[in-house]
């Protein structure tokens, strides 16, 4: 299988990614798989004047017609669901039943968009004025810029258009340069539906390939009111300001420092499975990965083995073999981080099984890993600091409430969960008094979020939702109306005033 053949299977020119000053390698074996065309700042700035007019006739559309548009896209992915979950694992390396995962979730968010288009509910409010209404109207809001990493490199991407195209904004997506042809691939499938679509006006999805300066050309524009960023908590550092420096508004999606509790009442087979799953899936590339582990000291000794031998266990290797759990981290920055975050482990006195790089004879161009577990003292600074990689840091805790303390005391605040057959933990797990993260669960682990609910979490992870529940607002613009159907004119607060 070849990317090629994927193109071919899915009716995309070849052209769209060869001959381009951008070389895409494939993180299984480290080949070229593509060079796409990179934009310069008169593209960017065509694109974004682009989705401005396009964004003056696509709010006048109704909303559920707008919806039909993102069926008629559910329903291409549908068609095309194998060969884009093939190219997601080619692209960046995750396994292939986690690839048509992905693309499932575009799907999902297809059809939730869809329901949503005829429920973009307003208020009516009581007036304190007699023969007066109050209403709360919702409307487009414009342009949405979409800046999505590598890791998920279509399924962010889907979250933020299918709500942005049902709200009535078109959309800038600027995919990470490591993973831009699953980009342009979803890109051209959109384009596809869109130019049989009678009411869509050309440019509804723009493509912006390039590195940071792409990003920033995009976050600094104000034509772009509002900027959805998926990435480290340093670029979210940098976007924030900027965007909130011009006033537009942004979603971040940043960090996250996953843990899981597990107690002496838990399923511990439940617990081994949840536990497994959330941290060495995707390589630990995920940002809701599980990289913390607290076990009460009573259960420590018996189930940390248990651990250790699911651990040895894991098929690493090649990810579009149906028995591998465990592709490639995406390229060698991604190796070397681990390297260094083990090392200053060791350096904390943390006892350190598994890890170190495999498979290097027979991949020498690729970075396949070790899933690493390490026993530690404590939460030293090395454990409150996020690194992309599949390593886990196991301690032990003796009562719920330190536990949960412990939890909480990182910077970011993204995804937890408990395992628990106490219905007090699991009440105090998820109350205001609880988990601090976006994402508090109970005897499941801390990755595979529905869309559904909103996804996003707090403190350094930024404060932004996408998906589902009532994410939709941010794309979007609020507007209050009263309106007088009397022949007076009384003031509010009870003002009188006369001429």
């Amino acid at each position: 299988m070849t990317i090629q053949t994927l193109f071919q299977e899915m009716q995309l020119d070849m052209a769209l990614i060869s001959g381009g000053d951008l070389a895409v390698r494939s993180p299984i074996d480290g080949v070229e798989i593509g060079q796409v065309r990179q934009d310069k700042a008169g593209d960017i700035n065509t694109k974004i004047a682009t989705a401005v007019s396009a964004f003056a006739a696509w709010r006048d559309v109704p909303a559920p017609q707008r919806g039909e548009l993102i069926r008629r896209y559910g329903e291409e992915l549908r068609k095309y669901k194998d060969a884009l979950g093939r190219l997601v694992t080619l692209e960046c390396g995750k396994i292939y039943q986690e690839g048509l995962g992905e693309v499932q979730e575009m799907i999902d968010i297809c059809d939730f968009a869809v329901g949503l288009s005829r429920q973009l509910y307003g208020l009516t409010i009581a007036s304190e004025r007699p023969g007066h209404k109050m209403r709360e109207n919702w409307h487009p809001l414009g342009p949405a810029g979409v800046i999505s990493a590598f890791n998920f490199p279509v399924a962010v991407w889907s979250w933020n258009t299918a709500l942005a195209i049902v709200c009535g904004d078109p959309v800038l997506w600027k995919p990470s340069e490591k993973t831009p042809i699953t980009a342009i691939a979803c890109s051209a499938l959109f384009d596809r539906v869109a130019g049989n679509f009678a009411d869509a006006p050309a440019g509804l999805n723009q493509l912006l390939i390039g590195g940071r300066d792409v990003g920033e050309a995009l976050v600094a524009d104000p034509r772009v009111p509002l900027i959805s960023a998926t990435g480290s908590t340093a670029m979210g550092r940098m976007v924030g300001p900027r965007v909130a420096s011009r006033f537009g508004r942004s979603i971040l999606e940043l960090g996250g420092n996953n843990a899981i509790i597990v107690t002496p009442t838990a399923d511990l087979d439940l617990a081994l499975q949840g536990i497994v799953f959330g941290a060495v899936g995707t390589c630990g590339q995920r940002c809701t990965s599980t990289r913390r582990l607290f076990l009460h000291d009573s259960i420590y000794d018996a189930f940390l083995p248990r651990l250790k031998t699911a651990y040895d266990s894991v098929s690493i290797g090649d990810p579009l073999d149906s028995k591998t759990l465990v592709g490639p981290l995406i390229d060698r920055a991604a190796y070397e981080g681990m390297e260094r975050a083990l090392e200053l482990a060791r350096g904390d006195v943390g006892a350190v099984h598994g890890g170190g790089r495999v498979l290097e004879n027979k991949y020498p161009d690729a970075y396949y890993v070790r899933p690493a577990l390490v026993e530690m003292p404590d939460q030293t600074q090395t454990v409150c600091e996020e690194t992309f990689a599949p390593i886990l840091y196991v301690m032990k805790y003796k009562d719920i409430n330190g536990a949960i303390a412990k939890q909480n005391a990182v910077p970011q605040g993204l995804s937890s969960a408990i395992f628990t057959n106490d219905v007090r933990e699991a009440e105090q797990f998820t109350s205001a008094a609880g988990s601090d993260c976006g994402i508090a669960n109970v005897n499941i682990g801390t990755s595979g979020a529905e869309i559904g609910g909103a996804f996003g979490g707090e403190k350094e992870t930024g404060g932004g939702r996408e998906s589902g529940s009532d994410s939709w607002k941010a794309y979007m613009r609020r507007s209050t109306s009263t309106v007088n159907y009397s022949k007076d004119l009384p003031l509010a607060q009870g003002i009188t005033f006369e001429l």
